[in-house]
């Protein structure tokens, strides 16, 4: 009996039962999906830190170094199990060719090395630990993306009368330089090949690495070997930091999908309590019949849960099915960087309880509805046959008088405000999906604009150039600078030098802090709170740094500034997702034996100089520097993230214009069957039927207005501080939207409108079937 009667409420409210399917099916889908990418995540990190043994902590070293120095002191340090000395050829873009095409416009540094004999392994796309032969190389699967290489072709390094041609074999997954926000890339080659490079082109640089007995002493290590006279020409990572950023691309894509499917679960419950009281609301008498002859309340709660808890049944069973062919999707990028670690039980466990959490959450709020059945009088029931809650408030606002408004117009205003308790439904749900189209649009365009330069903590600018750390550097520098000053084209530009000073900690020991100093007014940032230093008593602090140090605007640090300690008062805070955010700006001199490296930015006059001239110019001049413009500069860094997040914007966007097409056909049609009695009496006066469609589609639309403007004040309000909160790990805890007013403010409205108008007017054509005949008969 309990099947026949659920055949026939789902025959009976077909297009209400679909819709309510969809919903928890997509909540379920997307939940079961960012929880599913979540555990991929952390579980193939996790396997490619383990596969490829990374360091726990690795100083990059440019210049003479001394093996034995270091080998001695590691030694000698029991906190060490393992260490090595990795030596890199640095190639010149200029010289590296993927086809007929240098690389001379790359930000890459572009290191050649041989694989690792004791850990820090570069494995392939099977997760398997990289062996080339003479001839052959490996390549950085940055460059498989980037590039669209295949497995067999070609590489040429082309300096001068040296020319080399190597065959791709393999794709590197590196654990330490994955991401494209790190700068370095490394490609492997044959211990024959790389004596071959060195002999001939390129400059070598260090990788001094260590893994540790234990993690947690990382902290501990890293401040023992600053405080020695080690080589540390060059900055500290750790493993931490190689984690977080091999996690930035994947982890942001997971964290709006999660967000998203949070805001439909509350959308679905919100839906089913709806559906929910107007059922009840209809079936009133007969539910006051079933007490009255005796039908216990708990059987009659189960008569109306058996249904809600069929569907979140099945729809959650057929979310997390469908999430298991989605994750591909989105998890594309993970794979191709990361691999895929063995599947375990949790994997599926977790994902399936993240589908499980979604039925039970929809049971308890039906359970919850169903409690309205304890307060039901019989008698009230039989003699009012309603509960009040769809009733029309009396408290109205005197319209009648408004000449400008035509009759379908008027009638729909009068409902919604007479009704307003009723359409808060459908008013939340536009406001929801206003939120949910509009801020992956606008976080898309912030990214994508020029302006995100300064969250990478570098200043806007035409041209950026790049000198790397080599003997005759500081000579090269001023050659730079000269050359700068007297070039015609050049509107004003601004040199800037990262070198390592000394920092006091809060334990009274020295860490390394990696400080740029220069002019910081030609290409100004945004700070989060006070401003650029002015003097050289100031200076300006990462974010991450910020928090790190527990330091903030008007708080002092001391600093070794040639042998001597300096106090120097923090002017400001800025955001920098670079280099794990860990940096600083003053206006010191820089400290000439920790130089990191050279930078000069530059703008242009606007006398017609094309900037991809002036690139070619100062390659050519100061090769192997690095020039890049703004726009190759962060499309080069945060490619693949742009690439993930335009696929979240899609889903976005699709899932929006979803949730209103639903929902605006659910709402409508309860409305329209509710209000039969009266568009009969309509009829019946004369009214048009397409008036009175009219009526329905203004009511949506007038909702739809007060939803978009809401939706659009919460995008730019708590949407930003949703992404400033997921970008926090990252260095960048104060985003501000670059917004394009057309896509936000114009299309996204009227799409949403589009969608609403066809949906209205497919979804009232009951309306023909009213009827007074009909009214009598029943």
């Amino acid at each position: 009996m309990l099947l026949r009667m659920l055949k026939n409420d789902f025959m009976r409210k077909k297009g209400i039962n679909i819709a309510l399917f969809v919903f928890i099916l997509l909540a379920a889908l997307l939940v079961s999906s960012g929880t599913r990418m979540i555990m991929e995540l952390t579980s193939s990190i996790h396997y490619l830190f383990t596969e490829s043994k990374t360091p726990h902590v690795v100083q990059m070293h440019a210049g003479k170094l001394d093996k034995m120095k270091v080998n001695e002191w590691a030694q000698a340090n029991e906190m060490v199990d393992k260490h090595q000395i990795v030596e890199m050829i640095n190639i010149d873009g200029a010289h590296l060719f993927f086809g007929a095409e240098a690389e001379k416009n790359s930000i890459m540094d572009l290191d050649f090395v041989v694989q690792n004999q004791d850990f820090d392994f570069l494995l392939n796309l099977d997760s398997e630990i990289v062996r080339v032969n003479d001839g052959e190389i490996a390549v950085p699967v940055y460059y498989l993306q980037q590039k669209k290489l295949s497995i067999g072709d070609r590489i040429h390094i082309k300096d001068g009368s040296f020319s080399r041609t190597y065959k791709i074999v393999e794709f590197v997954r590196d654990a330490q330089m994955n991401p494209s926000i790190i700068h370095s890339k490394r490609f492997v080659i044959s211990q024959a090949e790389f004596q071959t490079l060195k002999q001939n082109t390129g400059e070598s640089e260090y990788l001094i690495e260590f893994r540790l007995r234990d993690s947690k002493m990382i902290s501990d290590f890293t401040q023992a070997y600053q405080n020695t006279s080690l080589p540390n020409a060059g900055p500290v990572v750790n493993y931490n930091l190689f984690q977080l950023l091999n996690a930035l691309t994947d982890g942001v894509v997971a964290a709006v999908v999660i967000l998203v499917s949070l805001i439909l679960i509350v959308i679905a419950v919100l839906c089913i309590r709806f559906t929910m009281l107007a059922t009840i609301e209809e079936d009133y008498r007969e539910i006051s019949v079933m007490k009255a002859i005796g039908i216990s309340e708990n059987d009659i709660k189960k008569l109306y849960l058996s249904k809600y808890v069929v569907m979140a049944g099945l729809g959650s069973i057929a979310g997390f099915l469908a999430s298991l062919w989605v994750n591909r999707l989105f998890m594309s990028n993970m794979m191709l960087y990361m691999g895929e670690a063995p599947k375990t039980w949790l994997h599926y466990g977790i994902t399936l309880f993240a589908a499980v959490f979604i039925f039970a959450i929809v049971v308890f709020f039906c359970n919850r509805v169903l409690r309205r059945f304890n307060h039901i009088s019989v008698v009230e029931a039989l003699r009012s046959g309603s509960m009040g809650e769809t009733k029309i408030s009396q408290n109205t606002l005197n319209l009648s008088q408004n000449r400008w408004l035509s009759v379908p117009v008027f009638l729909g205003l009068r409902e919604v405000i007479q009704r307003m308790k009723m359409f808060r439904l459908l008013l939340f749900v536009f406001i929801i999906s206003s939120f949910i189209m509009i801020v992956p649009i606008n976080f898309l365009h912030t990214l994508q604009a020029p302006s995100f330069i300064s969250y990478m903590g570098v200043g806007q600018s035409d041209m950026r150039i790049d000198l790397r750390h080599s003997e005759d550097i500081e000579k090269r520098y001023a050659e730079l600078i000269d050359y700068v000053q007297k070039d015609k084209n050049v509107l004003r530009y601004s040199p800037l030098v990262t070198s390592q000073f000394k920092v006091l900690n809060s334990e009274g020991s020295y860490d390394h802090l990696s400080v740029e100093t220069g002019d910081f007014d030609v290409f100004p940032l945004s700070y989060v709170n006070g401003a650029a230093p002015k003097n050289e008593n100031e200076i300006a602090l990462s974010d991450a740094n910020s928090s790190d140090m527990e330091k903030k605007k008007g708080d002092t640090l001391v600093l070794i500034v040639n042998g001597q300690e300096k106090t120097m008062t923090v002017s400001g805070v800025y955001q920098d997702v670079t280099n794990g955010g860990k940096t600083a700006k003053a206006r010191l001199p820089y400290n000439k034996d920790r130089v990191l490296w050279y930078v000069v930015s530059l703008d242009l006059k606007d006398d017609g100089s094309k900037i991809s001239d002036k690139i070619a110019e100062y390659e050519q001049a100061f090769s192997p520097a690095k020039v890049t413009d703004l726009k190759g500069y962060l499309y080069q860094t945060l490619g693949g993230t742009i690439h993930q997040l335009k696929l979240v914007t899609v889903l976005a966007f699709i899932v929006a214009v979803l949730v209103t097409i639903l929902i605006t056909s659910l709402f409508l049609k309860m409305l329209v069957t509710k209000d039969s009695g009266d568009i009969a009496v309509f009829r019946s006066l004369g009214f048009a039927i397409s008036t009175i469609k009219f009526k329905y589609v203004s009511m949506s639309l007038i909702v739809l207005g007060v939803g978009v403007l809401v939706g659009t004040i919460l995008s730019n309000t708590a949407g930003e501080w949703l992404i400033s909160t997921i970008m926090a790990s990252f260095g960048a805890s104060h985003m501000v939207f670059v917004i394009d007013p057309l896509q936000a403010y114009v299309l996204c409205p009227l799409l949403l409108a589009a969608s609403i108008v066809c949906t209205a007017l497919i979804s009232i054509q009951s309306i023909k079937e009213s009827s007074i005949s009909k009214m009598i008969v029943e």
